[in-house]
């Protein structure tokens, strides 16, 4: 089998997300490319959690509607998920809890519940034990299969081999998966490929109160902090994150910042001070369905408008919205370049599905981005903090220093940082700040803002950004369509997204939200959206679900 997709469901607290990560190790290990997708409730026990892990012999990054494996901890595994079975799934179950065999002959059944309990394990080690039987179903090597939980499980390895290994020798083999003749790849989520890429790009410290879909980017940094002196702060709230930050961006530390779209509308005085005291900050904002608390463990993309015009007055600020692992380790990194080089709040618009999605991770495939520090004061001159230039940029220099009164002001103030209400004094310094939107458009021109995939020169074309990357992609390589993806978001990429369009008669726009937030604002920019697909339930597109709907569109 060349590309395949295999679903293990059960509760909250069975572990099903580390399940599908491990699941996504394993199948790596044979030399697939990984997409995993996890879906659960907003509860700590109960409801219904599954992970769809897909793979593939090329790239993939969305999920298909059927499946060919299916790992069942409880019924509501087999009963909510039936429909996506065909006549050549397999199913292996756990017959404590699902009393008959659920395939008509295509199921094994295996007493999970008994057998934890002989081994003196706990219930959520089931999963280790329905690991080792679906791995000698398929013909995985039992020494493949201990190399990923050697690697993979540091606590109780042993305990879990030996679960592993009862579900291995209870299981026969029924297909043989054929090792790939590919290097494997390290499975990376969104959210951590994005802090690798802050940590690369030189991050000192990162704030944040644990909001989903961010939350586990948080937990990441603060895994791996002592490994690269990384300072991890969780603070009482996010208007203390966001005020947090800006003090260790004022004494010079690459900082950032994570949250959802609630908790940056409590960043949003924040967000405007790092724009009047010229303050650099990351603000990695995870998108997930509103109003309000909404569907707060599903994906949309219903933010776009909101962090692009968040904040009182007027400042120039950098958005992008990666699509992928990769470019979101690859953005992140110029994200926090931008930020310490213009002296602007930069914000990396995520989705669910981006940030807690699971991507084979392919470092090599990721132009190199060298770390930028910010443009310092060369102490010819009294200091000002906001020194006239003609980039609007003005020279930084860091408390405790001896030789300068280094003050910032939420204020509208002079070059000194004194505060001022006079009106020429109050035009020129508006002025300054907003003279940076130049250069850095200018620079953007150097970076691929927009990209394009699937049949590049076709009169029909998918629009799409962030993690309808993946889906898009594949729909446009399927059915002979061109894909423009809009990476950068501001300042606004018009030129290119023009030249990526050129020749196309009708434009099709893919989002995860009612009202077309992204082809409302290529409008605004006098290009023509023809028609809308939109997906506003808190599900992401699958790649069937997609090609249907373009069904009667084209």
């Amino acid at each position: 089998m060349s590309h395949f997709s295999v679903l293990i469901a059960g509760k909250a607290g069975d572990g099903i997300n580390q399940a599908g990560l491990l699941l996504s190790r394993l199948l790596s290990e044979l030399g697939y490319r990984i997409y995993m997708s996890f879906d659960y409730q907003s509860l700590i026990r109960g409801g219904h959690n599954f992970s769809v892990v897909r793979a593939s012999g090329t790239p993939v990054a969305a999920c298909r509607d059927k499946i060919d494996f299916l790992l069942a901890l409880n019924q509501d595994a087999i009963d909510l998920h039936k429909q996506k079975l065909t006549d050549s799934s397999r199913i292996a179950y756990d017959s404590d809890s699902i009393k008959s065999d659920p395939a008509a002959g295509q199921g094994l059944g295996l007493p999970l519940s008994k057998i934890v309990k002989e081994e003196d394990a706990v219930p959520i080690m089931r999963n280790s034990c329905l690991m080792g039987a679906f791995s000698r179903s398929v013909g995985v090597q039992w020494e493949v299969l201990e190399k990923v939980f050697r690697k993979h499980i540091p606590r109780q390895t042993d305990l879990n081999l030996k679960l592993a290994r009862r579900g291995f020798d209870s299981a026969k083999q029924a297909i043989q998966l054929e090792p790939l003749k590919q290097t494997p790849l390290p499975i990376f989520t969104g959210n951590e490929a994005i802090g690798l890429g802050l940590i690369k790009a030189g991050l000192k410290t990162y704030v944040a109160y644990p909001m989903t879909p961010s939350s586990n980017l948080l937990h990441f940094l603060a895994d791996v902090a002592d490994d690269f002196s990384l300072k991890v702060i969780h603070p009482e709230s996010e208007i203390a994150v966001i005020l947090m930050a800006l003090g260790f961006s004022y004494a010079g530390e690459k900082v950032a910042v994570g949250t959802s779209g609630g908790g940056f509308c409590l960043m949003n005085e924040g967000l405007s001070l790092s724009g009047m005291a010229e303050l650099p900050v990351v603000i990695v904002v995870g998108q997930r369905p509103g109003p309000s608390t909404g569907l707060p463990t599903y994906t949309s993309q219903t933010e776009l408008h909101f962090v692009l015009n968040a904040g009182q007055g007027e400042f120039v600020r950098f958005v992008v919205a990666p699509g992928d692992a990769e470019q979101a380790f690859y953005w992140s990194q110029v994200a926090l370049n931008v930020s310490w080089k213009y002296q602007v709040p930069s914000i990396i618009l995520s989705d669910k599905e981006m940030a807690e999605g699971a991507f084979s991770f392919d470092v090599d495939s990721v132009k190199g981005v060298a770390e930028e520090g910010p443009i310092l004061w060369d102490r010819k001159d009294v200091y000002k903090r906001y020194k006239e230039t003609e980039t609007g940029v003005s020279p930084l220099t860091f408390v405790p220093d001896k030789d300068a009164v280094i003050k910032v002001n939420s204020y509208e103030h002079d070059e000194f940082g004194i505060t001022t209400e006079e009106a020429l004094a109050t035009k020129k310094i508006q002025e300054k700040r907003l003279r940076k939107e130049k250069p850095l458009s200018q620079e953007l021109e150097g970076y691929d803002t927009v990209s394009t995939y699937g049949k590049k020169d076709s009169p029909i074309a998918l629009l799409c950004w962030g993690s309808n990357k993946g889906v898009c992609a594949e729909v446009g390589e399927n059915l002979g369509l061109r894909v423009v993806q809009v990476q950068v978001f501001s300042p606004f990429p018009v030129k290119k997204l023009d030249d990526a369009i050129r020749g196309v008669k009708k434009l099709v726009s893919v989002e995860n939200n009612a009202t077309g937030q992204l082809a409302r604002l290529v409008r605004s920019y006098g290009l023509t959206v023809d028609a809308r697909i939109s997906k506003y339930d808190g599900r992401p597109f699958s790649v069937d679900q997609l090609e249907r709907e373009l069904e009667g569109k084209l």
